[in-house]
């Protein structure tokens, strides 16, 4: 087991039942130009996650751990988008109008595409989901299942609603979570700070949080356990 320093107490994960889950990393929330910035959104603060992401999904390659990368949006003909999503928000721009990068939220636009920084290597998986939660009408679940994955370690956007409503939904399929602090924003810093104090109030009612960096101490004290056995 490797045990990470984490809020409210101690995270502990086994190395083969360990995934990591990358929510909407996408162009059109986190790039300048994007559906985001154009609802009046700064995305310098999403912007500013993109070394933590980076260091996280390291951590999981050089580990040979399984990743996945979801990615929020809709098909061409919108027919798995209900009204009740596509009429919120900015009546001048709406989710499947043509946007500043193609159809916004749509399948092959290119403000759906995952960021440079962020995006998916050979072997990792692409989830694209209809919702918000990334269990919803896709095939996370049986990704999970097919891997023996008990426990999920968190990054993405937004904080306080796709990264949040996922982990509850984890929460209720039974798996362990952990939200990396650094590696996860929210056009509203106050909202990031709120859905942090809910998924673990309770004693990690929803799960834990910890910065990036307390992981790859946790992973760095394991293997050199390791080697110093094997030495």
């Amino acid at each position: 087991m490797i045990t990470v320093d984490a809020k409210p107490f101690a995270y502990s994960f086994p190395e083969d039942k360990v995934a990591l889950i990358v929510i909407d990393m996408q162009r059109d929330f986190i790039e300048p130009g994007g559906f985001g910035e154009t609802l009046g959104n700064n995305v310098a603060l999403l912007q500013a996650i993109l070394p933590g992401v980076a260091g996280l999904l390291k951590v999981f390659r050089d580990n040979g751990w399984p990743v996945i990368h979801t990615r929020e949006g809709h098909k061409p003909d919108l027919s798995d988008c209900p009204p009740a999503k596509r009429l919120r928000g900015n009546p001048s721009l709406r989710i499947g109008d043509d946007g500043p990068m193609g159809r916004i939220l749509i399948h092959g636009s290119p403000g759906h595409d995952i960021v440079a920084e962020c995006a998916a290597i050979e072997g990792e998986y692409v989830v694209d989901k209809p919702g918000k939660g990334a269990f919803y009408a896709t095939e996370l679940g049986e990704i999970l299942k097919k891997h023996g994955i008990t426990h999920l370690i968190f990054a993405g956007v937004t904080t306080e609603v796709c990264v949040q409503t996922t982990m509850r939904e984890a929460n209720d399929r039974g798996y362990e979570n952990l939200l990396i602090e650094d590696a996860t924003e929210s056009y509203f810093p106050e909202f990031k700070a709120a859905a942090m104090e809910m998924i673990r109030a309770q004693g990690a009612i929803v799960g834990w949080t910890a910065p990036l960096a307390s992981l790859e101490d946790a992973v760095a004290k394991t293997e050199s356990r390791i080697a110093e056995s094997a030495g």
